[in-house]
Formats: structure tokens, sequence, C-alpha cells
């Protein structure tokens, strides 16, 4: 009474998983940074008393999202190090992770509190800090950006 057992795994492809995800994650920021904001702040988003609110849930849930997607990479990068060794490329796996904690943990909650007005009766505004807090998120963002395309122009 021989049983004989073949494990027949299916190996994920992590190269064509990093491409999608690499992909996936760079076209949303993208979409994000140069459609769907601009377009809310074209339809004048910034001069309603609850703009804080409404950008904290759209970034609330884009952030998570990026943190899904850095973590993907990452553990991508990772599991290719066993078979070729690219320290470059887990630094910048390692970069992306770090951008995508800054501005989901940091960023986004520190803006949302800059443009949250408790008082009912005042006019909107922005905050004087926002502009900083703006700068910062777009320089994190141009780094994200070229550290994705780099990481995918050396990966594929």
């Amino acid at each position: 009474m021989a049983v004989a057992s073949k494990a027949d795994f299916n190996f994920v492809n992590w190269r064509r998983v990093l491409s999608l995800v690499l992909a996936f994650w760079l076209s949303s920021s993208l979409l994000l940074d140069f459609v769907i904001m601009p377009s809310l702040f074209a339809a004048g988003m910034m001069s309603q008393p609850d703009f804080a609110t409404a950008g904290y849930g759209i970034f609330w849930i884009f952030n998570r999202l990026e943190l899904l997607c850095a973590a993907v990479v990452l553990t991508g990068i990772l599991v290719q190090q066993q078979s070729e060794k690219t320290p470059v490329s887990i630094t910048l796996a390692g970069i992306l992770f770090a951008i995508a904690l800054i501005c989901t943990y940091f960023l986004s909650p520190q803006m949302s509190s800059l443009g949250l007005n408790l008082n009912l009766f005042a006019p909107a505004h922005v905050p004087s800090g926002m502009n900083q807090l703006h700068v910062g998120y777009w320089l994190l963002e141009s780094c994200k950006l070229l550290t994705g395309v780099w990481l995918l122009k050396r990966e594929f």
C-alpha cells in the first residue's frame, strides 16, 4: 500500500507580479495627482468647509492601497534576492516602502488636521502651513515616481 504523492506547486512569477503592481501603483499615483485632485480643486473643493475631510477620505483609501503595493514590491524583490543578488533593487524597494509609510502615517494626517475647519461660521481658507506640507508631498511623490520608474526599468 504505497502511496505516491507528487506535489505540484505553482510558483508565482514574481517578475510579472512586480511589473503589474509597479505599473498599477505608478499609474494610479499619476491619475490621483494629475487628474482627480486638480479636477476637485478646479471644481471649488478648497472653498468648501469639509474639504479636509473629503481629501483625507480619498487619501486614506489610496494610502492603504499604496502600502499594499509597496509591501508586494518589497516582498517580490526580496524573493528575487534568493536567486539574484540585487542590493540596489532592495534599496529602491525600501525607499518606496518608506515613502508610502511617510505619506500614510505622517503627511496625510497632518494635512487633514491643518485643513480641518473647527469653526462652522468662519469661511474656509487654506492654512499657511499647508503649503509646506504640499511641497513635502510633491517632493516625496516625485521621488516615488522616479524610484518606481528606475526600479521598473532596472528589473524588467
